[in-house]
């Protein structure tokens, strides 16, 4: 018999968050990875608590803490925090030299540029949307926009709660750049994100956007290719958070295993 692989050992930043507190659990449910560390600011009042306090009595034996432990060993982090603190674990990916997972949304372009920089040195799995479902969506997308031709009119619908403050959503977003990309168009030029009443008639290459923001919906997203007589709808509803906990844990554990480089959800597919 062949010995079982030794568990991925992950940092995680922003850890006392909403997103945190759910990728703890999603961890918690898998062999083949642990928690080794749970980063929360320094200002936090969760530094120096249990994870118990969090997770119930089955929670591993660790502490929230504001800074990573020079003696613990990491194979990957995974960050869900803000804009202004992603530089943290950036910091300590490059430092250590492993894998970074990170679902921080809103980030500038100078932010976005100094991950990219960072892949030639590590591998860098950026994402606004951790659900597998979305992966797929993203390349069925791409796949329909090359197989239709420009005769099918592309739009895109996404959907979620009242305190959701970007629109639209990161994940309509690269999917409108999916379907450019895969007709081969500039997405800046392409892209519509309103339409007045008086405005002028839809271009055919455009890709438009509608955004609807309600109660406590999680997240859908559809996207619509129609043509005269015909249209085909591709839809994501995510009925839990849990879903992009769990698939950022399993693109951790992935990427662990990855050379240095930017990768894409869709490249975990296949994992």
């Amino acid at each position: 018999m062949h010995p079982q692989p030794a568990p991925v050992r992950i940092a995680l930043h922003g850890a006392a968050g909403r997103m945190g507190i759910e990728v703890l659990r999603a961890a918690r449910a898998r062999n083949d990875c642990q928690i080794v560390a749970a980063l929360v600011r320094a200002a936090s009042t969760w530094v120096g608590e249990p994870l118990s306090l969090a997770l119930g009595s089955s929670a591993p034996e660790l502490d929230f803490v504001a800074a990573l432990d020079p003696d613990v060993e990491v194979d990957a982090i995974i960050d869900f925090s803000t804009p202004n603190a992603i530089q943290t674990p950036l910091s300590i990916a490059l430092q250590r030299r492993i894998a970074l997972v990170t679902g921080t949304t809103g980030l500038s372009a100078e932010r976005m540029a100094e991950l990219h920089a960072a892949s030639h040195h590590i591998p860098v799995l950026w994402s606004a949307n951790f659900s597998l479902g979305v992966a797929l969506l993203q390349h069925m997308a791409a796949l329909a926009a090359a197989q239709l031709g420009p005769e099918f009119e592309a739009e895109i619908l996404e959907v979620h709660h009242r305190n959701k403050r970007d629109a639209p959503s990161g994940t309509a977003l690269a999917l409108g750049r999916a379907i450019a990309q895969a007709r081969d168009q500039d997405f800046d030029q392409v892209a519509r994100f309103t339409r007045e009443a008086h405005g002028e008639p839809r271009a055919p290459a455009e890709i438009g956007f509608a955004v609807m923001r309600a109660a406590d919906v999680i997240g859908e997203h559809t996207v619509l290719f129609a043509s005269n007589g015909e249209r085909l709808e591709l839809t994501h509803r995510a009925n839990s958070r849990a879903i992009f906990a769990s698939g950022s844990v399993r693109s951790a554990v992935w990427l662990s295993k990855q050379a240095p480089g930017w990768y894409h959800m869709t490249d975990t597919l296949s994992c």
